[in-house]
């Protein structure tokens, strides 16, 4: 049996997974990325791999055989991070416009919110919005913030890596996605208020995930990012992703990312969305 590997290269893999990498061109080829799906089919085939993430959550077909049990409520677990991709990395909903491939690393492609807002929320904002490792953020822009819960003993903290401990070597992860679009309007929700952390019954939460944006679709997934989009993630993970879309003030965004305890000031890069039946769960 392999060594198993350490909580902090473990994070170290996820985070990388995550990472965003400056958009070189305005769109790839359609061939690009039918060559990463080829790829990551070629790559897991026979080798075990369970369902991946993301998919679109409005189809629910798929033949995946590792079934792993759902994760418990996240009221039962504790919030161990909350970051957020440029785009969603899901598809359905109030999310099926897509964005273009991108630059085929995970730049500029995803989904976005179908509506529109208005004149004034969609003016500019001066200065920059949690670029530190990325483009600045701005208004109009559609973000999929990823709110996850471990059934481990943790507490709050920068990357997935909190996520996990040395005393629970398999802990359960929980995703609660929610697609927000920002906008420049101070009578829009607060993403400080948003993405508060406080201490309910014993667990680190997150109490003020919208209640309004529709009935989570739950289904069996992994992590995302862009560096799965030829590799499998061998992470499993119980997802949450709500179909209707929040409209979050940028400006919020902006003090969150200048201060909050994950140390996340940027926007991740978006996993090609998973279409392979053979890598999905069946959605129930």
């Amino acid at each position: 049996m392999k060594k198993i590997t350490s909580k902090l290269s473990i994070g170290a893999a996820i985070v990388l997974a995550c990472s965003p990498l400056a958009s070189l061109q305005a769109n790839v080829a359609d061939s690009v990325v039918e060559k990463q799906r080829a790829a990551l089919e070629k790559n897991t085939a026979g080798k075990g791999f369970g369902p991946q993430s993301p998919r679109d959550i409005e189809q629910a077909y798929g033949v995946n055989k590792r079934h792993f049990a759902f994760a418990p409520n996240r009221s039962q677990m504790n919030l161990c991070n909350i970051h957020f991709h440029k785009n969603a990395e899901h598809k359905g909903g109030e999310f099926t416009t897509y964005a273009g491939n991108g630059d085929g690393k995970g730049s500029d492609t995803g989904f976005l919110y179908n509506g529109k807002l208005t004149e004034a929320q969609m003016k500019p904002v001066s200065g920059k919005v949690c670029a530190a490792k990325g483009d600045s953020l701005q208004s109009g822009d559609t973000l999929e913030v990823h709110f996850v819960y471990s059934s481990a003993q943790v507490t709050p903290g920068p990357t997935l890596g909190s996520c996990l401990a040395d005393t629970t070597i398999n802990p359960g992860l929980r995703v609660e996605g929610q697609v927000i679009v920002l906008a420049n309007d101070k009578n829009a929700l607060d993403f400080k208020e948003v993405a508060e952390v406080r201490e309910i019954n014993g667990y680190h939460q997150a109490p003020n995930i919208p209640s309004n944006t529709g009935v989570p679709i739950e289904y069996l997934g992994s992590t995302t990012g862009p560096a799965y989009n030829e590799e499998g993630s061998p992470i499993q993970v119980s997802w949450s992703v709500r179909p209707e879309v929040a409209v979050v003030d940028i400006n919020s965004v902006k003090d969150w990312c200048d201060d909050n305890v994950f140390k996340e000031d940027w926007a991740h890069g978006v996993r090609n969305l998973v279409t392979n039946p053979n890598l999905l769960s069946p959605i129930k």
